[in-house]
C-alpha cells in the first residue's frame, strides 16, 4: 500500500516520510468530525460497521490531527495570509 501512497503524497508536494494512509485517515475523520457530521456517517464512510471502533481509534486525536491536516492543506492548496 505504502508503495502507492508515497508518489501520490509526494505529487502532491508532501513529505511521503512524514505522511501514511493512517495519518490521513485519522485525518479525514477528524475533519469530518468538526464539521458536524454524525459519528454514523463516518463510521459508514470508513467502513467500519458500528460506531465503536471509529469512537476509539480515531476521535482521539482530533486536536493534533485538525492541525497537521490545516497546515498540509495550506501547503497544497496555497494559504492566504
Amino acid at each position: 500500500m505504502l508503495r502507492a501512497f508515497r508518489p501520490v503524497v509526494a505529487k502532491a508536494g508532501l513529505d511521503p516520510r512524514d505522511w501514511t494512509p493512517r495519518e490521513l485517515r485519522h485525518s479525514f475523520v477528524s475533519l469530518l468530525s468538526d464539521s458536524g457530521m454524525s459519528i454514523e456517517q463516518i463510521a459508514d464512510l470508513c467502513g467500519h460497521s458500528g460506531t465503536t471502533v471509529t469512537e476509539s481509534v480515531h476521535r482521539h486525536q482530533l486536536r493534533q490531527v485538525l492541525l497537521s491536516g490545516a497546515v498540509a492543506m495550506d501547503r497544497i492548496f496555497g494559504a492566504e495570509a
